[in-house]
């Protein structure tokens, strides 16, 4: 079992300037596999990744959320929405691997690009597809609340987040000292983001997927 999470950049166009995310992006997909055969990022906007490790799906599929939310923008054309990320996350089965992702086949890239065909309909930036339709259930609806917070999602909130996210024990004071600010603005920060109810969905998704898989 595996899992492919499938993306795109919303609202890419408003920019005057080449993408700003790009380069992030992809030094962060890096970090997880190899470029073509465990990722690609094409067009400048579109892009897929393989995870052998499906329990860590959302929380990686939540850290390129918050790149894309705290990348600085500049150059955005006026009167026109943010720059944020889609994407779907697909679980199951990889029965072909091919020298490019794109060329890899299975259950587990056939429901990426399914419930990926969906989002912009059902109106969503973040959902998953899987064997498991209860579990599914479940998580995209947790995922539908949360993305109502995370949609929402200032720079400075997304730099909170970026802390909080690859440091899960950090305090606030020390928070603060990185940056920059007093511990009652961290408080501030952290409410609105709602850090904590979304590292506990993302610790339920990460208890329920290692039940189900054997």
């Amino acid at each position: 079992m595996i899992a492919v999470i499938k993306g795109d950049i919303i609202n890419s166009r408003n920019l005057k300037n080449p993408e700003p995310w790009l380069i992030p992006l992809q030094k962060l997909f890096t970090k997880w596999g190899e470029s073509p055969k465990n990722w690609e990022l094409v067009w400048g906007d579109f892009f897929q990744l393989e995870i052998n490790t499906p329990e860590e799906a959302l929380h990686k599929a939540l850290q390129i959320k918050i790149l894309i939310k705290k990348t600085q923008i500049e150059g955005l054309r006026k009167n026109t929405s943010l720059v944020d990320v889609r994407m779907s996350i697909g679980i199951g089965e990889k029965t072909y691997s091919g020298a490019k992702i794109s060329e890899s086949n299975g259950p587990a890239f056939v429901y990426a690009g399914e419930k990926f065909d969906k989002l912009r309909k059902e109106k969503i930036n973040l959902a998953i597809q899987s064997p498991w339709k209860e579990f599914d259930k479940e998580i995209n609806l947790y995922l539908k609340l949360a993305g109502i917070v995370m949609d929402s999602w200032s720079i400075s909130s997304a730099e909170l987040m970026d802390i909080v996210w690859n440091e899960p024990g950090i305090n606030q004071e020390e928070i603060g000292k990185k940056l920059g600010i007093r511990q009652n603005s961290v408080s501030g920060r952290w409410h609105r983001t709602h850090a904590g109810e979304l590292m506990e969905i993302e610790e339920t998704f990460r208890e329920k997927i290692k039940r189900l898989i054997p």
